[in-house]
């Protein structure tokens, strides 16, 4: 069997298709979009998170590109928005956070840099959502069973990256009530998922749904539910994944003021061993960067750091 080229090479390949011949080159974005739809792990697995940083760019404006020569292709609108979500959220949304303290307006310039990103994204999503489900997007907000009725198991990845740049977007301008009020369509396309495949990529739904279930009870969360997501999600991942500890310290610990909690999450997420899975490799890294911020800034962050007469720490295994 032959091994499918590195991504570079087919990213390289993809910036030196012809302009010429309308059909040869569509049938040659195919075969590239194929090849991409497999090859993400180059990234994932990296070790250098800045390297990975600096080659992005290249990769979503390639695959943009692409998208010029087949704009229905739903394998490239896919890693479009994935690529996008994934490069706001590691190299221009974490270093805004890192920014705030010494230059708040380049961080808020970098904050507003990663909510387009976001909608960059999720409009690729939509793309490819509307392609599937023949324009259903616009439905929802209004009417989401209805729309997702067709959904099968192979669609989760979709409904997984349309919701997760959707909420991201959301969370990025969080002070625009014109994205604020979809916040239910991400829930929606994030609980269809968790119907088709409970288990899918190790308990990744699991973790963005403590996202959901870690806002207000006026806002639709739930304590006791995010708690449950949060033991599942560690299940399925063995405790081997830091953005599920980070997740849970800065969604429930934080909103709780639970100090105590908080300092544990984030140390057993900085105590895992990033090269232990080489495909979440990259993930691990960005979200200990994460984790050792919010750890320099516990003082600013929690009012009272002595241990709370009541935990909301979830029982867990000791994976």
């Amino acid at each position: 069997m032959l091994k499918k080229p590195p991504l570079f090479v087919i990213l390289m390949l993809a910036a030196s298709i012809s302009l010429g011949g309308c059909s040869l080159r569509k049938l040659a974005v195919g075969a590239i979009a194929d090849s991409l739809a497999g090859g993400g792990g180059t990234f994932a697995s990296d070790e250098d998170p800045e390297l990975v940083g600096q080659a992005l760019p290249f990769a979503l404006k390639t695959v943009e590109s692409l998208l010029e020569a087949d704009p229905q292709n739903e394998k490239l609108l896919l890693f479009a928005c994935q690529g996008f979500t994934q490069y706001a959220f590691g190299y221009v949304e974490l270093p805004a956070a890192e920014l705030e303290a010494s230059d708040f307006r380049a961080a808020q310039a970098q904050r507003e840099r990663a909510l387009k990103l976001y909608l960059r994204a999720r409009g690729y999503c939509l793309r490819a959502f509307d392609l599937r489900f023949g324009g259903g997007s616009a439905l929802l907000l209004a009417e989401p069973a209805k729309v997702l009725a067709k959904a099968t198991a192979e669609d989760v990845p979709l409904l997984f990256w349309t919701a997760g740049s959707w909420g991201s977007a959301i969370a990025a301008g969080s002070d625009r009530p014109d994205l604020v009020v979809d916040w239910p369509a991400p829930r929606a396309l994030l609980e269809k998922a968790l119907a088709l495949d409970p288990d899918w990529d190790r308990g990744s739904l699991h973790d963005a749904m403590v996202v959901v279930e870690g806002l207000p009870e006026a806002m639709g969360g739930s304590l006791e539910r995010a708690r449950v997501h949060h033991q599942r999600a560690l299940e399925l991942n063995r405790g081997e994944r830091a953005g599920t500890y980070v997740t849970w310290a800065s969604m429930v610990s934080l909103r709780q003021q639970n100090g105590k909690e908080f300092r544990q999450m984030l140390e057993k997420a900085l105590a895992i061993d990033p090269d232990k899975v080489p495909a979440e490799r990259l993930a691990n890294l960005l979200q200990q960067r994460k984790a050792r911020r919010l750890l320099a800034q516990i003082d600013e962050l929690f009012l009272d750091l002595s241990d709370p007469e009541e935990t909301s720490a979830p029982a867990e295994n000791n994976q």
